[in-house]
C-alpha cells in the first residue's frame, strides 16, 4: 500500500499511550451520543454563545439566552466537558469554547459531515452489519425501497437531499476551479462527456468558463430530467444536452460522435464496485476517439495529505455500504488503477491535492 508521507507516519506505528488508547476505545464505544451531544450544542446555538462570549458564560446564562431547561443545559455542558469540545474555569464555573468546539463549529467541512451523517446516514448505519454481508444498501430501507439510492434521490424528503447535496458539492465544488483551467487551459477541450453528471453543476461551470465547449450528461432518466430543470435558463444552457442512461446496464454503450475530447468522471466511479467500474470504462472506451481522454476526479484517500482527510474518506467508505448502494467505496490508487488497466486503459497522468483533497488521473487507450 503507497500511503502519502502524512498518512504513512499515522498508520503505521503506534501513536497513543496506553492510557489514550483506553480513553480512545470509551470514545468509541459512546460515538453516537458523542456525536448527538455535539450536534445538539451546534444546532441550539451553544457553541456559538460561548465562542461569542469573551468571559465565557455560567449555565444560567446559556439557559436564560436559549431558553432551554437547566436540567438539558447541564447534561449538554458535561457531555462536552468529556467530548473535549468545552472547558471551564472551576473558580466561577464559566464554560468557554475548546480549539475542538471552534473547529466543530466553524470548519465548513464539518459542518457539511455533521448534516450529512443525521440526515442522511445516522438510521441506515443501525444496519451496517446486514449491508456488509449482503452487499446491499439495507440501511436504504427506512427512505424506500430503491435498489440504491441514486434512483431514490429526486424524491427524498427535502431535509435529507439538502444535505446529501451540500455534501456531494462541498468537496467537488472545491476542486472545480483547478479543474477547469486542467481541462480547458492545459488541455484545449472542447466536446465533453459528464458522466454521472447529476443536477448539470459541472456542466454549468464548464459552459461558463469556456465558450465553445458542448457538453453532454449521461445519467438515470431521472437525474436527467431535474439537471434540465436546473440548468434552464442560466448562461450557456443550450450548449447542454442530455443522456438518458443507466449506468449499471452492460448493455448500456455510450453514445458516439464524430469527435470527443474527454470523458469526464466526477465523484463517478466511487458510487460502483470495481467489476461495475471496469464495465463502465469500457464502455467509455468504445466512445473514444482517438483524440479521447478519461478525466476520472476522485477523492482518493491514499493520496490525503493531512490525515483528518483520510479519515473522513475511509468512513464515507462506509455510508456507500449501507446506504448508497452496498458494494462500493471511497478508493485508493490501486484498487482504482486496477480497474484502469483491466478496461484496457492506462494512467497517462495524475493531478494531486486539488481543491478538498481531490486527484484527476487522466487516462487513455493502452499503446
Amino acid at each position: 500500500m503507497n500511503l502519502s508521507p502524512a498518512l504513512k507516519k499515522c498508520y503505521t506505528d503506534e501513536q497513543l499511550s496506553a492510557r489514550e488508547a483506553q480513553r480512545l476505545a470509551e470514545f468509541i464505544a459512546w460515538g453516537p451520543v458523542v456525536f448527538q451531544a455535539s450536534r445538539l450544542m451546534v444546532k441550539w446555538g451553544i457553541l456559538d454563545l460561548l465562542r461569542d462570549a469573551d468571559e465565557g458564560l455560567t449555565r444560567q446564562e446559556i439557559c436564560t439566552q436559549t431558553g432551554l431547561s437547566d436540567y438539558a443545559v447541564k447534561c449538554l455542558l458535561e457531555a462536552s466537558l468529556c467530548i473535549g469540545t468545552v472547558l471551564v474555569d472551576p473558580e466561577t464555573d464559566r464554560f468557554t469554547l475548546s480549539k475542538t468546539g471552534w473547529f466543530l463549529l466553524n470548519d465548513p467541512a464539518t459542518r457539511v459531515n455533521i448534516d450529512f451523517n443525521h440526515d442522511v446516514n445516522y438510521e441506515g448505519w443501525f444496519h451496517l452489519e446486514e449491508s456488509l454481508k449482503n452487499g446491499k444498501p439495507e440501511g436504504l430501507k427506512h427512505f424506500g425501497s430503491w435498489p440504491t439510492v441514486y434512483e431514490g434521490l429526486s424524491i427524498l424528503p427535502e431535509q435529507v437531499q439538502k444535505s446529501w447535496f451540500g455534501f456531494d458539492h462541498f468537496y467537488s465544488d472545491s476542486s472545480f476551479p483547478e479543474a477547469l483551467k486542467i481541462i480547458f487551459d492545459e488541455h484545449h477541450v472542447r466536446s465533453l462527456y459528464d458522466v454521472g453528471g447529476n443536477t448539470g453543476k459541472w456542466a454549468l461551470q464548464c459552459v461558463g468558463y469556456n465558450p465553445e465547449v458542448e457538453v453532454t450528461i449521461l445519467d438515470l432518466p431521472q437525474q436527467i430530467a431535474m439537471m434540465q430543470a436546473n440548468i434552464k435558463g442560466k448562461p450557456g444552457a443550450e450548449r447542454i444536452s442530455g443522456y438518458g442512461i443507466n449506468l449499471l446496464d452492460e448493455k448500456a454503450m455510450f453514445p458516439k460522435r464524430g469527435e470527443l475530447d474527454a470523458i469526464w468522471m466526477s465523484q463517478f466511479l466511487d458510487c460502483f464496485s470495481m467489476p461495475e467500474i471496469v464495465g463502465i470504462l469500457r464502455r467509455a472506451k468504445a466512445a473514444m476517439t482517438p483524440g479521447t481522454r478519461i478525466y476520472i476526479m476522485e477523492t482518493l484517500w491514499d493520496r490525503q495529505r493531512f490525515e483528518p482527510a483520510a479519515f473522513c474518506l475511509t468512513m464515507t467508505s462506509l455510508y456507500f455500504t449501507a446506504i448508497a448502494n452496498g458494494n462500493s467505496k471511497m478508493y485508493n490508487t490501486e484498487d482504482m488503477e486496477a480497474c484502469i488497466r483491466e478496461a484496457g486503459l492506462e494512467i497517462e497522468q495524475i493531478y494531486d491535492h486539488l481543491g478538498h483533497g481531490h486527484s484527476i488521473l487522466v487516462v487513455r487507450g493502452k499503446r
